[in-house]
């Protein structure tokens, strides 16, 4: 049986293993109650290795931070892009990540041969793609994608902390921890809070 890969390849009429460039792409931001979904796509530069890509979990806040800077300076190019939190309520969140991911393709600024992406479902592209399960931890591109999208979630979090510092989105970044839940029940629900979750949805129906 042939594999996934060949299979989406074959399906758009082009070869997997031509040559070109590859994107590597992973999102941020799935499980949190509040704020968008980030997802970002980047095509690195073999003529500029960047040391230390791994999976955006495993490594420090400070670590991510200097790496995003390396990865934004040595990329051949690279993309940050969002799905909102009404597109997460009105597509549910599996889709609202892959639209992130299509936006962050979308929005290289050169075109990439073929993209590998972390996790096991696509988005719709116009050219081949691989799903990898744990492809932040096996490929540089999909670990330097997974840097550069949580960094700009983690910051996005902290400007929402801003806006309403009663919640502590500059600690849980909107995670559902047992502090976000209590500031859940005490303040409800604001307007970055993402409806469609079930924690979110029963502070809302307890308020009606």
């Amino acid at each position: 049986m042939r594999s996934r890969k060949f299979l989406r390849a074959e399906q758009l009429g082009l070869r997997w293993d031509a040559p070109g460039l590859m994107a590597g792409v992973d999102e941020a931001g799935r499980g949190p109650l509040a704020g968008p979904v980030v997802a970002a796509a980047v095509i690195l530069d073999e003529l500029q290795p960047i040391r230390g890509l791994n999976d955006s979990k495993k490594l420090t806040a400070r670590t991510r931070e200097r790496l995003f800077d390396e990865i934004r300076a040595k990329a051949l190019c690279c993309c940050i892009a969002e799905a909102t939190v009404e597109e997460i309520d009105r597509l549910n969140i599996l889709q609202a990540s892959l639209l992130a991911m299509r936006r962050a393709v979308d929005g290289l600024r050169l075109r990439p041969h073929r993209v590998q992406v972390d996790g096991n479902r696509l988005p719709v592209l116009p050219m081949p793609a691989e799903a990898i399960v744990q492809g932040d931890a096996k490929v540089p591109a999909i670990a330097a994608a997974s840097i550069l999208a949580k960094v700009h979630r983690d910051r996005l979090c902290l400007a929402l902390h801003e806006r309403h510092p009663q919640y502590g989105f500059d600690g849980h970044k909107g995670y559902p921890t047992s502090a976000h839940l209590a500031a859940l029940r005490e303040h409800g629900a604001c307007d970055v809070h993402r409806r469609s979750f079930a924690p979110v949805r029963a502070v809302l129906v307890e308020a009606t």
